[in-house]
């Protein structure tokens, strides 16, 4: 956060994370190291879900396509940092193997699919993993929490479009529903404590 983020973000988004939180850790807990991890998957370029990029210069790093033209367009377009939003250059600037531009639906490996879910930002991108214990879709921040998905669906409070927002939260209640899915939610600290954490995981 010091030195990386601009001012405002640090203001207004503190960072308070534990050594064993980091990306790496947590991933050690699985037998596993950032170089073992050959295809990463990007939600939206905010600095909560771009952060740690640098782990995997060697990935192939699926992005949706217009919120990663808007990012990049943001932080160098504009001279003052805080002027991009939940954006920060440093993590526009990150190299890495390939990166895939993602505007449609799509199947990314067998059993796991991509789905677009704009509104929070210009594009974002989900996931939906068939398991032989169930169908769980991974909306990101389509949907912050179990509030905001309701029903009723409510708005959060950092909208590109609300209304591609409603219709995204639309579309993952459908597949909810088609599936018998269970819904992660990204934001939800109360959710999240019923969920099964590295090194446990879902079979």
């Amino acid at each position: 956060m010091n030195g990386y983020w601009q001012e405002i973000l640090r203001q207004i988004y503190p960072l308070y994370q534990k050594p064993e939180e980091q990306l790496d850790r947590q991933l050690a807990l699985c037998g596993a190291k950032p170089e073992d991890i050959k295809t990463v998957v990007l939600s939206h370029m905010h600095l909560d879900h771009a952060g740690n990029l640098q782990l995997f210069p060697h990935a192939t790093v699926y992005v949706p396509k217009l919120d990663f033209m808007a990012a990049q367009a943001q932080v160098r377009l504009n001279p003052n940092p805080n002027t991009h939003g939940g954006y920060v250059k440093g993590d526009m600037d990150r190299q890495v193997a390939q990166y895939v531009m993602i505007d449609e639906d799509c199947e990314l490996v067998p059993g796991v699919e991509i789905i677009n879910l704009p509104g929070h930002t210009p594009g974002l991108l989900g996931l939906v993993a068939h398991l032989p214990s169930g169908v769980y879709i991974l909306p990101q921040d389509c949907i912050y929490s179990s509030e905001i998905y309701g029903p009723p669906a409510r708005v959060s409070g950092l909208l590109f479009d609300n209304i591609a927002f409603m219709k995204s939260i639309e579309k993952v209640r459908k597949l909810e529903k088609k599936y018998g899915a269970k819904v992660i939610f990204a934001h939800d600290e109360a959710f999240f404590k019923t969920l099964k954490c590295a090194p446990a995981f879902y079979e």
